[in-house]
């Protein structure tokens, strides 16, 4: 099994809306644990699903940041879930949430 670096710095493209006022832009971390606590934690649920999170050549969709952020080896402390309303819990039932296009 491959150890993850949550220290390794990361870049985080939310996704664009329809409406570009107020719309998130490129952010940089020192490390993906900060981007992942803000992917999850602060930014709107809306923007997760089509957010990609940037690590050396590596990417990560809205999912795959969720079972990053979930998994036991998160290094920092998770706010309760009541504080944000990111991607549903189990992310084993996502599937549901994908749209076409």
């Amino acid at each position: 099994m491959t150890v993850f670096d949550y220290n390794a710095g990361a870049g985080l493209y939310p996704c664009k809306t329809v409406n570009r006022r107020g719309s998130l832009g490129y952010k940089r971390f020192d490390s993906v644990a900060e981007a992942l606590r803000f992917a999850i934690e602060d930014m709107p649920a809306s923007l997760l699903r089509g957010s990609v999170l940037e690590v050396e050549e590596a990417r990560f969709d809205g999912l795959q940041m969720r079972k990053l952020y979930e998994a036991e080896a998160y290094p920092l402390t998770r706010r309760p879930e009541t504080h944000y309303t990111g991607l549903p819990a189990k992310v084993e039932n996502c599937e549901k949430l994908k749209t076409k296009g």
